[in-house]
């Protein structure tokens, strides 16, 4: 609240996110929303930045909204739980390739009609879709 009081003694114009028990005491802008939510918050700093840009003429109206700035940027992630995502796809990634190297390995000179390419993870791929490519 310290902030708010001090911008509102240089009249420093104040733009808030409020729910509907806000005070709006020294609020010159308000935009409701909800506020209860971090995830709600993110979404609306994406569309307020959003706009701004398209104010400033920096992005056209044109764009569809999904191409210029993803809303999953204005989230804070916890480094904690994308390490660990991190590590569960590795994981993944290494028993799918395990399952992959014994599929495509012949034991007793069996002929398994020569060598099938073992699919391989690109940087942007989903360890879902790479486990689907696997031959069975």
């Amino acid at each position: 609240h310290q902030a708010i009081n001090e911008s509102s003694y240089v009249n420093i114009p104040t733009i808030a996110f409020c729910n509907t028990d806000s005070s709006l005491r020294h609020i010159d802008v308000a935009i409701p929303c909800n506020t209860k939510s971090h995830h709600a918050i993110g979404v609306m700093w994406w569309m307020l930045s959003r706009e701004v840009l398209r104010l400033r003429g920096t992005i056209s109206r044109d764009i569809p909204w999904e191409r210029t700035v993803m809303p999953d940027l204005y989230f804070y992630r916890d480094p904690d739980e994308v390490e660990r995502e991190e590590q569960e796809a590795a994981a993944a990634l290494k028993a799918a390739s395990s399952a992959a190297g014994a599929a495509t390995t012949g034991t007793g000179g069996d002929d398994w009609g020569g060598a099938q390419a073992v699919p391989t993870l690109a940087t942007g791929d989903d360890v879902r879709t790479f486990v689907t490519k696997i031959p069975s």
